[in-house]
């Protein structure tokens, strides 16, 4: 898809942290054996990698806001626009060595989703979308999402609290009533790409708890764009800024919502 001047800024922008991403990922596995461990290493390779999304995007448009994981926000000249940005979802995974995180860019319009990136640079995989326009994988792959209407039939995404954060009995109980009625659910580790593989029709839906807007403004626009629907899993939420959602295919949409709702969110 030839996409507009600032789907062209992200997708650079995304390469280019990726590629700084890999290098250091290369190192982890050494890190490994050290008695520090890598757990500071992996902290300077995200916060590296979002210095340079910063200086690309905030270089080419200088009046948008950014907001971005791993630093304070900033507010724009242009109060209308702003870049919400993850340097590396899926840092648990990236700490272990495991080759599945992802770069999340987005571009918020007034409050609007209006572009998104998600770049997997372990796969090469880059997932991006603008608002009427359609969703894509790498030059030419138009994403769709999954046509599979079964339950039965369907493999689901979410994410399991960890370290006895306060959404784990919740999510417990999701996983009582989904998994009966499924063919599997997966927890990988990075939002960003869970609404991705949805878009792109690997999985037939993905909610989760706790989430923060960079963990999922890019992939919100993605799924939306390959012909998904995305909701609050609360729907007295705010999409963005709630930290619950509920994504799937169209066919599946209300009856996988229904079940996991069942039991109002904590």
């Amino acid at each position: 898809m030839q996409g507009s001047a600032n789907l062209n800024v992200m997708i650079k922008a995304a390469r280019l942290a990726g590629r700084s991403l890999v290098k250091d990922f290369r190192e982890v596995e050494n890190l490994q054996v050290s008695a520090k461990g890598p757990g500071d290493f992996v902290s300077k390779a995200d916060m590296a990698a979002e210095h340079i999304l910063r200086e690309e995007l905030m270089g080419a448009r200088p009046n948008y806001g950014f907001l971005g994981e791993e630093s304070a926000e900033v507010a724009g000249i242009d109060p209308t626009r702003r870049w919400i940005v993850d340097p590396l979802d899926g840092t648990t995974n990236y700490l272990h060595g495991m080759p599945h995180w992802a770069v999340s860019i987005a571009l918020e319009y007034k409050g609007d989703i209006v572009a998104g990136v998600v770049f997997d640079p372990a796969k090469d995989e880059m997932f991006y979308a603008e608002k009427g326009q359609g969703a894509w994988l790498n030059d030419n792959h138009r994403l769709r999402v999954s046509g599979r209407a079964k339950m039965i039939e369907s493999v689901f995404a979410t994410g399991v609290p960890f370290g006895g954060r306060k959404y784990l009995p919740a999510t417990l109980q999701d996983l009582g009533r989904l998994m009966p009625q499924c063919a599997g659910v997966r927890r990988w580790g990075a939002a960003s790409l869970d609404l991705a593989y949805v878009a792109a029709g690997r999985y037939e839906g993905y909610w989760e708890r706790g989430l923060n807007a960079w963990d999922i403004a890019a992939g919100i626009l993605i799924v939306r764009e390959a012909g998904g629907l995305v909701e609050p899993l609360r729907e007295d939420q705010n999409l963005l800024d709630g930290g619950q959602l509920i994504a799937a295919n169209a066919a599946m949409f209300d009856s996988f919502a229904k079940l996991i709702r069942e039991r109002p969110a904590a």
